[in-house]
């Protein structure tokens, strides 16, 4: 799998300088998309014991946006429908994926899912990402 690094250390989402931040790490999972492990610490809680529904949002809007990243494109978020289904478990291993659907001109077609341990789908999202630019690979890592 190859990483697609940050430009910046200070992301909420994926900065190793943040030091609240969830430290995400996305990698190819298929030609189109992209997933990252993770175990969401105490201090992205909501109710007792499960995921503030804001947060579930953040990590489903960098797997969009990893999933455009990956696919060559510099985007941000235009659009994003969520779902949530069942509660996001504190301290228990999950995946986040992301993916490319579709793509017309500048506008990325894109779907992010939040997942357990047995594959259970736990919030999903679908929407669209707007590209800002192209991002050239160089030895398997993208570079803006």
């Amino acid at each position: 799998m190859s990483e697609l690094p940050f430009d910046d250390g200070n992301c909420f989402a994926c900065g190793d300088d943040n030091p609240i931040g969830m430290h995400l790490r996305f990698s190819r999972s298929e030609p189109d998309g992209v997933v990252a492990r993770a175990e969401l610490a105490s201090l992205y809680q909501g109710w007792r014991g499960i995921a503030h529904g804001g947060i579930v949002i953040a990590l489903l809007d960098e797997a969009m946006a990893y999933a455009a990243g990956f696919a060559g494109h510099r985007g941000v978020t235009a659009t994003m429908n969520v779902r949530f289904r069942k509660p996001v478990p504190l301290e228990t291993p999950i995946e986040v994926r992301g993916r490319v659907t579709w793509q017309r001109r500048n506008v990325l077609g894109v779907e992010a899912s939040v997942v357990d341990g047995d594959g259970t789908t736990l919030a999903q999202a679908e929407g669209s990402v707007v590209s800002q630019g192209r991002l050239d690979a160089v030895d398997d890592r993208l570079r803006l």
